[in-house]
């Protein structure tokens, strides 16, 4: 099962388990994210598209930590006029484990491992 949601401008082909590195999302390490713009969902043959979202749909996912990007160098140069700038940049990013798709009929979690005794 995965899920095709809508965040930071961008679009996000995720599923349970998956760990996702986002633009800088306003929450603290260890709380919980809702994501509500889910585009489409796909459990086995079964396919969701929304128009423009699926309604009643929800991915939930648990921050893991906040951090920066690789730094890209951002060069101009002006040849023959002795102009150029050089600037250093480093994208902000928050990284997000996602523990739960739900649809409107169905909630799925990450499998529990629990072992129960047979007789």
């Amino acid at each position: 099962m995965y899920a095709i949601i809508e965040s930071c401008g961008k679009q996000y082909k995720v599923s349970e388990g998956d760990v996702v590195f986002f633009e800088k999302l306003d929450a603290e390490e260890g709380k919980t994210v809702t994501f509500d713009k889910v585009i489409l969902i796909s459990e086995n043959e079964k396919v969701q598209v929304g128009a423009p979202y699926v309604k009643d749909a929800k991915v939930e996912g648990k921050v893991v930590s906040h951090g920066k990007g690789k730094k890209i160098i951002v060069f101009k140069m002006k040849p023959k006029k002795n102009y150029r700038r050089k600037q250093g940049h480093r994208q902000p990013y928050t990284k997000v484990e996602i523990t739960k798709i739900q649809t409107a009929t169905k909630t799925t979690e990450k499998p529990k491992t629990t072992e129960k005794a047979a007789k």
